[in-house]
């Protein structure tokens, strides 16, 4: 085990420099200039040259790459062009309320998606069964977006029960978190119902039946905990696209997290902003992912790490 997290540590470190590399190049040939959305389209010429060599821009690919990798490996993301403030404080702000969003859409996708499709193979072919298969492809088809700005009008605007967006109070969490988890239900209940149905078509579980135990134990303590392994690493995976995959959701519901951050950084050319994230994001990524595999070991014992 400890062999196995030291070699997924030692990937880390390249994974993040190649994102790290693409990502500045990437932003390097992006139109548009970061000087003129700061100040205006205005600003006298005089002004745009002082600032562009006060953060350095003028300087050629090469140094500007390895002053930032430098700033990099001593913890130190830029400072923000647009909130003048270091950009790991921005980050650190923020991303509190992109782990509850997350979290809140993990437990409604994890609770309603794992039961459906528990009951699914529990009752394959009823009329529960061919509703909740129905609701699963809609949830896979329906884009995010268009899931918020439905649920904002049903019932922000035309019931009145949950307030369309901001962040002053559990409630305000209820509707971007449905909307952000919509599409896990549908991916859960189908994984969930296709290895509970291999999983109890197994010996051990005809043999649970013939010793008399009651259909709900069997599947329940038996079949699902035998099936719970592709469970996770769906959860595992829709976890950390949460994290890092969110902007869409935290935009339309103003919700003040990572997602929102980014966006608006893309929005007015922050390029430190918009490197720091992206890095920052595909850190909790990996991160998560590790956990994910570690957890296996954890669901299933026959799972070993040398």
């Amino acid at each position: 085990m400890t062999r196995f997290i030291l070699a997924r540590l030692a990937l880390l470190v390249p994974t993040l420099f190649g994102v790290l590399a693409v990502t500045f190049l990437l932003l390097y040939v992006a139109p548009g200039d970061p000087v003129q959305a700061m100040v205006g389209e205005r600003a006298d010429p005089e002004t745009l040259a002082r600032l562009r060599a006060e953060l350095r821009l003028d300087d050629p690919l090469y140094r500007q790459f390895g002053h930032y990798v430098s700033g990099v490996v001593r913890g130190d993301l830029g400072t923000s062009y647009i909130t003048r403030r270091p950009i790991v404080q921005d980050l650190v702000e923020r991303f509190p309320a992109t782990l509850r969003l997350a979290g809140a859409a993990m437990v409604f996708a994890a609770v309603l998606g794992i039961s459906i499709g528990i009951y699914g193979a529990w009752r394959p072919g009823s009329w529960l069964d061919r509703v909740a298969t129905f609701v699963a492809y809609l949830g896979v088809s329906f884009p995010v977006y268009w899931v918020g700005l439905i649920l904002i009008l049903v019932f922000a605007v035309h019931l009145r029960w949950l307030p369309p967006s901001g962040s002053a109070s559990p409630l305000y969490l209820i509707l971007p978190a449905i909307t952000l988890g919509m599409r896990s239900v549908a991916f859960l209940s189908r994984m969930t119902r296709a290895a509970m149905q291999e999983v109890l078509q197994s010996d051990f579980i005809r043999t649970a039946r013939a010793k008399g135990l009651s259909q709900s134990r069997v599947v329940l303590s038996h079949g699902f905990r035998n099936a719970l392994l592709p469970v996770v690493t769906v959860l595992g995976l829709d976890f950390g696209s949460y994290l890092t995959g969110s902007i869409l959701t935290e935009t339309i519901f103003s919700w003040p997290g990572v997602g929102r951050y980014v966006l608006t950084a893309i929005d007015k050319r922050d390029l430190p902003a918009i490197q720091g994230s992206i890095l920052f994001l595909s850190l909790v990524f990996v991160i998560v992912n590790l956990l994910t595999d570690l957890l296996y070991a954890r669901v299933d014992p026959r799972v070993a790490y040398d």
